[in-house]
């Protein structure tokens, strides 16, 4: 066993003490408290709206699909701390040289090369085929947006430029389905043990990712999590199944936090439109379909799959932690629903840096620890990135988690514009979705899952009148999106820029999700077996995804 291992092991078997837990939550109750008073004071009070976003994608490497260094692409053209230099490589992964190629005919998932994170903009997430790009925060204005969009576009550009030059592709997806060499229920369940420790191969091996895994492990009550979706009947060794899916996040500052719960309850009831109109996961890599129809997969398999993915792989606490969150009705809600979420795998701050607390990230350090497990589909997040002397680190904001990763970088953009301003102009306009049940909103985000745009939504109208109409729920959430941009300065033409190529989708009844499950249907129809049709479909998406400007196109 390596020291870095042997550290490993020594802090997850820390972390999963009975010590640890009472320490933990001693410092958990402190930091509530010191934030609420906070929050009450006005002390995380802001002048503006902001907006940032979090992008998720994976690589794959080799074949015809995978794209060279000088490939025009859209992108061209258009949370976890580093805790532990401590990266299994399994045997396979790649540390420092060439990521693992596909074979001369398609491309297979690759793990990334340590050099593509030298690239400032890459950051690493859960699995050793994942990457995350994240934008730093600007106002919510014309010029904020058109920044946010100049710099996922450069970010990824130059992530796909840093995995090109090692032969891989980052690809902007939802669900991989093309598996490595050894394929992908092995590359899933590969795992060791040390010491009655877990470590899954292709998992980052941080040490909190080390614990949260063998915590869930614990809480199965068994050796292994099972996961459940029409065709496939499953179960892993490790949460690292949870890295089959990438999403993105938008995340909106919200100025006061008197005015805090208008926005994040409002923001609940129009997670099942937005997830309806962004739904691009409705297939696993085709091994885990071996005993299934063909047919009765495509027409059962959910649009959002990423949804049953994450909720199974990490929801085995008394409380599902992975859930739609129940309104507040004072800000310091957030903090209460935090202190209450069971607990995962605690860390204290001295096991990993013990200097001063200076910044507000450090006198929280516990409580956003814990906010890291808190795995709601929409949660507050406390503190930030300075903007100006007006927006400093100090805030509160909403962080919109349902979204799938979208095929080019002008989906994302769309979305990203889509949700500030939608949240922003259904509140401005004091528009009654608000009222609408909780149980109502929660109802149509499954169903959002389940039947992507075609689901039966739910809302309230302008009016106040309850309506499944899609057509008139899509009008509205597009209305209300361009008003709440228009408040925040932006032109009519920047806003078409934005949420046409997203509106599009409802002229025409297609997602990503509806493109792949006709795609594969037809590749059925023309007599492929399941296998292939599923890669027909990726190698068509990954090359579609890096040569077109936006989904709209492919309509």
């Amino acid at each position: 066993m390596t020291d870095e291992k042997r550290r490993t092991v020594e802090l997850v078997t820390q972390s999963l003490s009975p010590e640890t837990a009472a320490t933990f939550r001693d410092r958990l109750d402190e930091q509530a408290a010191w934030l609420r008073t906070a929050i009450d004071e006005g002390r995380l009070d802001n002048a503006d709206f902001a907006v940032g976003l979090e992008l998720e994608a994976y690589a794959v490497a080799g074949g015809d699909d995978a794209a060279s260094d000088d490939t025009a692409t859209d992108a061209d053209s258009d949370t976890v701390p580093d805790d532990s230099a401590a990266v299994s490589d399994g045997g396979q992964a790649a540390t420092g040289g060439e990521a693992v190629a596909g074979d001369a005919a398609h491309p297979r998932l690759a793990r990334l090369p340590e050099t593509v994170f030298d690239e400032p903009a890459a950051n690493k997430e859960l699995g050793l085929h994942n990457v995350e790009i994240n934008t730093d925060p600007t106002l919510l204005s014309e010029a904020g947006l058109a920044a946010q969009a100049d710099e996922i576009r450069e970010r990824t550009a130059a992530t796909r430029a840093a995995a090109g030059a090692h032969d891989g592709e980052i690809v902007l997806d939802a669900m991989w389905t093309l598996p490595p060499a050894e394929g992908a229920d092995s590359y899933l369940s590969a795992t060791e043990a040390h010491d009655g420790v877990v470590f899954a191969d292709n998992m980052r091996q941080y040490p909190r990712y080390v614990a949260i895994d063998n915590d869930a492990l614990a809480h199965a009550d068994g050796d292994e999590i099972p996961f459940s979706v029409p065709g496939v009947d499953a179960a892993f060794p490790s949460i690292l199944f949870e890295s089959l899916a990438t999403s993105i996040q938008p995340h909106l500052q919200i100025p006061s936090a008197d005015d805090f719960p208008a926005y994040y309850n409002t923001a609940i009831r129009t997670l099942g439109p937005v997830l309806a109109l962004s739904t691009n996961s409705p297939f696993l890599p085709a091994e885990f379909y071996d005993a299934a129809d063909p047919d009765a997969v495509v027409d059962e398999t959910p649009h959002e799959l990423r949804i049953e993915v994450f909720e199974q792989s990490v929801n085995q606490t008394e409380h599902a932690k992975v859930r739609v969150p129940r309104d507040i009705e004072e800000t310091t809600d957030i903090v209460d629903r935090v202190v209450a979420d069971d607990p995962y795998a605690p860390f204290l701050r001295e096991w990993l840096a013990d200097d001063d607390r200076d910044t507000l990230a450090d006198r929280l350090w516990e409580f956003n620890h814990k906010r890291g497990t808190y795995w709601r589909w929409l949660r507050c997040v406390v503190g930030g990135d300075h903007i100006n002397e007006e927006n400093d680190t100090h805030s509160l904001r909403i962080e919109y988690r349902p979204i799938p990763t979208q095929p080019t970088v002008t989906d994302i953009v769309g979305l990203q514009a889509l949700v500030a301003g939608a949240i922003r102009g259904l509140v401005a306009t004091e528009h009654p979705l608000a009222t609408l049940p909780w149980d109502a909103a929660e109802e149509s985000f499954y169903a959002a899952m389940a039947d992507g745009i075609d689901a039966e939504l739910h809302w309230v109208t302008a009016d106040g009148e309850r309506t499944t109409d899609s057509d008139m729920i899509f009008e509205e959430l597009f209305e209300y999106a361009r008003h709440g941009l228009e408040t925040a300065g932006l032109s009519s033409d920047a806003i078409d820029e934005y949420l046409d190529p997203i509106e599009a989708r409802v002229a025409d009844g297609a997602t990503p999700s509806s493109w792949k499950k006709q795609a594969v249907r037809q590749r059925l129809g023309d007599g492929d077996d399941l296998t292939a049709a599923i890669d027909g479909m990726q190698h068509e998406y990954i090359r579609r995804s890096r040569t077109t400007d936006s989904f709209a196109d492919w309509l």
